[in-house]
């Protein structure tokens, strides 16, 4: 079943004015060939793209004033990255409303990293088309990774969550799975709460956040000091 629209607003933290923008960042150009739709997501993905870079590179530059232009360009392209974008679409839930053509469909490619990014570009494009930048750059503030002093920290080496991985595996288990139980707040100053869950359904820790990405990194930490005690 897909997630209603509303659900997905909430997730992003952004409702949409014009519906019929928000359906298009969501339709897949296999769905549309299929369904002989006049418009895909494909010219969103090109806006989104450059909306995104600029987003994170004017808050990597206000958050980052230890950084020089080097390090400013590394930290960008591990935030958007396919990886970390295809993380970001799976922390909201956004493949469970997207729009994919059965042959798509058939080959996994609600869980395929490259339509997982590509979708996420397209709904920042939307957002941006539908409520200026301000509203973009404040929804992708909400995904990145952010340290306890407000600081971007991109997922560039041995973080937590890379570790907790690394340390399941080792452990003969499968990578964890992060799930959001909880979002409070006004949208400005939204707080979330998230559980690091193993494959079998074995919570291990829950962590919590002023963006999602700040309480997923908070539950790898949680959960390391855990298996470490084990």
């Amino acid at each position: 079943m897909e997630m209603p629209p509303g659900d997905l607003e909430r997730n992003l933290g952004y409702v949409f004015t014009d519906r019929a923008l928000f359906e298009e960042a969501l339709t897949h150009s296999s769905y549309a060939n299929e369904r002989g739709c006049p418009v895909c997501s494909e010219r969103l993905e090109f806006l989104g793209d450059a909306v995104l870079e600029l987003s994170v590179s004017e808050t990597l530059y206000l958050s980052r004033p230890d950084l020089n232009e080097g390090g400013l360009s590394k930290a960008r392209s591990c935030v958007v990255r396919e990886t970390a974008l295809a993380s970001w679409a799976r922390a909201v839930h956004l493949s469970e409303s997207l729009r994919l053509g059965r042959g798509l469909e058939a080959q996994g490619g609600r869980n395929n990293p490259s339509v997982l990014a590509d979708a996420m570009e397209a709904v920042f494009g939307a957002i941006f088309v539908d409520g200026g930048y301000e509203a973009a750059r404040e929804a992708a503030m909400r995904l990145m990774p952010m340290n306890g002093d407000g600081a971007v920290e991109p997922d560039d080496g041995k973080d937590a969550k890379s570790l907790l991985q690394e340390t399941l595996q080792a452990m003969g288990e499968k990578p964890p799975i992060y799930r959001m139980i909880r979002r409070s707040g006004p949208d400005h100053a939204a707080f979330f709460e998230v559980e690091a869950v193993t494959a079998d359904g074995r919570v291990l820790s829950a962590g919590s956040g002023n963006s999602i990405k700040a309480a997923e990194f908070s539950a790898a930490r949680k959960a390391l000091v855990s298996l470490k005690g084990e």
